[in-house]
């Protein structure tokens, strides 16, 4: 079966199952806030009307200016792209050819952009339900890689690994000459996060890449940013197209980062609602992921293969990701977002039928 390679647009996962798409359905597929985008983003929507009519700024100076204030770094070391997605095929290009490591369980496009420009690619694999890094076990494939993409909090497992665990990785690392490519695409929904910036001046091996579209519900604009020493933003320009950021997009970005308050009430409530969660997972005997963020791994242990979960599930017009192309899970867990209260309690009730019957 061709199974869609990402969350979200479910007709295409209805399709590839031989199924009509019902026009009422829940899609847990896709980590996206639950709340929505910042207010201030549709207050002033109106107004980006009349920017569409100018190019955009192509060395985006204003957002610029605005993330190197926020984390106290100079505007040299930030580099704004279409979404953390293009940040990732850029990276992978300036890799061409070279050795990359990955940790399965992890975000695909790591891979597939490393295989589009012929790297030649390593693996090193976790194993659930705790999904930990053991580093004594990495050390033996770091000495062999050129790079290293690392997710924290991983995508799709939602673990925060330890900080100190990934200072001693870089540190590694950079005795290796081997790159560190820290995706923090989900950092913002951690309530307690060291950030990794402060390091950039240190580790000259050290890239972070960051989403806007995550937190702040914007995957249809596209927007992130990535950090590094000025030498590597510098490489990694070349690579760029032309106006790559649309105009609507740096508009957003700026107002975006304006709402710290936003961020804080969305990491209260995916927390508290998390807690809500696993506690009926726990009642309910399904096994989860031991996730610190706004999405989770679940399985049923009852089951190897939870292709039948999956099924089940679908028909209710409950849409999980199936982790199918997910190396080292394929099928044997399913990765669901938290969504609004109301369509969480929709996903238990669905789960405890399912339950008792099984």
């Amino acid at each position: 079966m061709n199974w869609p390679s990402h969350g979200s647009n479910p007709q295409y996962l209805y399709g590839a199952m031989g199924l009509m798409l019902p026009e009422d359905y829940t899609d847990f597929s896709a980590n996206i806030n639950p709340l929505g985008p910042p207010p201030a983003l549709k207050e002033k929507w109106q107004e980006f009307y009349q920017e569409i009519f100018v190019y955009p700024d192509p060395y985006a100076t204003k957002l610029k200016k605005r993330i190197a204030q926020q984390e106290q770094i100079p505007d040299q070391s930030i580099l704004i792209g279409n979404g953390g997605a293009e940040l990732i095929t850029m990276v992978a290009r300036m890799l061409a050819g070279k050795r990359v490591l990955l940790i399965q369980p992890t975000f695909s496009e790591y891979e597939k952009a490393c295989k589009a420009n012929k790297c030649e690619v390593l693996y090193h694999h976790l194993k659930g339900p705790d999904f930990e890094l053991n580093q004594d076990e990495l050390h033996k494939k770091i000495e062999f890689a050129d790079a290293l993409f690392l997710c924290n909090p991983n995508n799709p497992t939602g673990i925060q690994y330890p900080g100190s665990t990934i200072i001693s990785l870089i540190e590694e690392c950079e005795q290796q000459n081997c790159l560190v490519i820290l995706d923090e695409a989900f950092f913002d929904f951690l309530v307690e996060y060291d950030s990794f910036i402060p390091y950039i001046n240190r580790f000259s091996n050290l890239i972070i890449i960051r989403s806007m579209t995550k937190m702040f519900a914007i995957p249809g604009i596209r927007l992130g940013y990535l950090v590094a020493q000025p030498t590597v933003i510098e490489s990694l320009n070349q690579l760029q197209s032309h106006w790559s950021i649309n105009t609507i997009a740096l508009l957003a970005g700026e107002l975006c980062l304006q709402d710290e308050s936003f961020i804080n009430m969305t990491q209260k409530y995916i927390r508290d609602e998390r807690k809500r969660l696993f506690a009926f997972f726990k009642n309910n005997e399904f096994d989860v992921s031991s996730s610190k963020v706004n999405f989770y791994l679940l399985k049923d242990p009852l089951l190897n293969d939870q292709f039948p979960l999956f099924e089940f599930l679908i028909k209710k017009a409950v849409i999980p990701r199936h982790t199918f192309n997910f190396p080292g899970l394929e099928g044997r867990w399913l990765r669901f977002a938290i969504k609004g209260r109301e369509e969480n309690n929709a996903l238990m009730e669905v789960l405890a039928d399912w339950r008792h019957h099984h």
